[in-house]
């Protein structure tokens, strides 16, 4: 039986939307889990200053996961990986292969540990001096519990990249099935350290229910790779040059979610000087935008790169446009009705998916409009990660990193500015509010936060659309614009039907339980959704056509290459 299960999800996919359409199923999964994880943090702590701790305390370990784990990266690993197992005449596995791919996986798993030991020694003894720059506006009491919470949470970084490392090996073996379990056991960790450890030991105990899902993380992964004769072991004499080769490919990607992060540090640092629980909700709506951005922008583009690295490999430009095209098509098409969808109801998926005991409705309404202006740049974060994979397919890792080196300077400066505008011109702040429908709502000045992420993000995309385009997509991109036409109409009738009907629904339903603004929301969303599948079906679009043989040929039957944890 077991054997059976694991054959089902093991068996080829054909195309890169099938493959994305399972790819999404086990993100959306994951997703709903990590919606689960906010919201009982929502119902045990509330929006405030013990959260807000949690959140802060995050960024630095976050941040050496980032730049240093991605030694580990399942990404740049593989074809390493791979050369070492199969490079042979034939393709095939050899004893001497075999010997080959380990003493590979112990050089890049010792110089990882020595690594990340060495440098969390560093980070744990000058804690009390960097919170200070990570959240200035906390007071003495709160730098102490972040110092500790931070020095905690510096494990988990550690266990993820092992464990990513782990995964270079499932995947090699088409073990999918447990590489996707490892996000899911994470959150577990973390939920069992709200329920758990929350209680007993306070603001610690969620840092310590972080660090018992990374151990998950890691766990779950270890009987496969044990069984595969490829765990591997600290060795005192390390083949650097092979580490070296290793880091010199990583690093521009490395850089690139480096910036990312060091911005997301500085706007934490600047909502820490903001109302209390400021932090909290930033990152309750950054975490509810990301859903849609990992279900639809990860999904595809993850499916797209072997494609598009086989292709140019090859070079075989056609077929590389034409993968490039089609996953821009699909992202649009996808993205668009969604984000109309999130800002319509977005009070009532935020309150749904966050609402509880210790959420206030004001909490609610400032979370929702925080979504709102983050779900502007939605389609052009999925397109992004799109572009960088399509750059990194061709071997150019410098555009993409000059561009998003740019961007994230510019997301602290559009930050900053609006901050600043916002405290100098109430006006243009009462503009906002008004706009967002949180008028009355007190701490509105955060919303400068995730306006200048969304401006920052679209940045991004620009710049990377125009060399593209420039490069590869000069003769395709009429289709891609037919489909963002096609995906606007009917995403504008699925939102006004939408409206429409939670007018309608409001008198029906009691909206101060939370059955009652679920089922609101969740009918206008499907009668709106019904609407624009009508739509698109009179405008004969094609992604729609391409989404029914999709579902025909059992997309669900084929076997899923899961992403990487990309943050902790």
């Amino acid at each position: 039986m077991v054997k059976k299960i694991f054959t089902f999800l093991n068996r080829e996919f054909h195309g890169v939307n099938e493959a994305a359409l399972l790819l999404g199923g086990f993100s959306f999964l994951s997703q709903l889990l990590g919606l689960l994880r906010d919201r009982t943090l929502a119902h045990v702590v509330g929006a405030g200053p013990t959260l807000d701790i949690y959140y802060a305390a995050f960024r630095i370990p976050d941040f050496l996961y980032i730049s240093i784990a991605s030694l580990a990266s399942i990404t740049v690993l593989m074809p390493f990986l791979m050369d070492k197992m199969y490079g042979t005449e034939d393709g095939l596995p050899s004893h001497m292969g075999k010997e080959k791919a380990r003493k590979f996986l112990n050089n890049i798993f010792s110089a990882y540990m020595l690594f990340m030991v060495v440098v969390s020694v560093v980070v744990v003894m000058l804690m009390p001096y960097i919170g200070r720059y990570i959240a200035p506006g906390f007071s003495e009491s709160q730098l102490v519990a972040l110092t500790t919470m931070s020095r905690i949470m510096l494990l988990s970084p550690i266990f993820i990249g092992l464990s990513n490392l782990l995964g270079t090996v499932t995947q090699m073996f088409k073990n999918f099935f447990v590489f996707s379990l490892s996000p899911i056991f994470y959150n577990v960790g973390i939920l069992a350290g709200i329920v758990f450890l929350y209680p007993i030991f306070g603001v610690y105990g969620l840092g310590l229910g972080v660090v018992i899902g990374a151990c998950l993380h890691l766990l779950v992964q270890i009987p496969t790779v044990i069984n595969h004769g490829l765990f591997p072991k600290f060795v005192s004499r390390i083949l650097w040059k092979e580490v070296f080769d290793v880091m010199k490919l990583s690093l521009p990607r490395t850089l690139t979610l480096s910036c990312n992060s060091l911005a997301f540090i500085v706007l934490i640092a600047m909502a820490s000087t903001l109302k209390s629980g400021s932090i909290s909700l930033f990152t309750f709506a950054y975490n509810l935008q990301s859903v849609p951005v990992g279900i639809i922008g990860i999904s595809y583009s993850v499916a797209a790169f072997p494609i598009l690295v086989k292709s140019f490999s090859m070079k075989d430009m056609g077929k590389f446009v034409e993968q490039m095209t089609s996953a821009s098509r699909q992202i649009i098409f996808w993205s668009l009705p969604v984000a109309v969808l999130l800002v319509v109801l977005r009070a009532q998926i935020v309150r749904v998916a966050l609402g509880s005991h210790s959420f206030s409705w004001s909490d609610t309404r400032l979370t929702a409009a925080s979504v709102a202006l983050f779900i502007i740049s939605l389609v052009s974060q999925g397109l992004v990660l799109l572009l960088v994979r399509g750059y990194y397919a061709t071997g150019n890792t410098k555009k993409p990193l000059t561009i998003n080196i740019f961007s994230s300077f510019m997301v602290i400066v559009f930050a900053y500015i609006f901050i600043h505008l916002f405290k100098g011109y109430p006006v243009l702040l009462s503009h906002l509010e008004s706009l967002l429908r949180v008028s009355d709502v007190s701490g509105t000045i955060m919303l400068a936060l995730p306006l200048a992420y969304a401006l920052g993000s679209l940045l991004n995309f620009f710049l990377l659309w125009v060399y593209f385009k420039r490069d590869f997509l000069s003769d395709t991109s009429s289709k891609i614009f037919r489909t963002f036409m096609e995906s606007s109409i009917g995403a504008i009738v699925m939102g006004i039907v939408a409206y429409l009907t939670l007018d309608l629904f409001d008198n029906i339903f009691n909206i101060n339980t939370g059955y009652g603004i679920f089922m609101q929301g969740f009918i206008s969303g499907i009668i709106g959704i019904i609407f624009g599948i009508f739509t698109l079906s009179i405008l004969k679009n094609e992604e729609l056509a391409d989404l029914v043989r999709a579902l025909n040929n059992k997309f669900w039957r084929n076997k899923v290459l899961a992403p990487e944890q990309k943050e902790l």
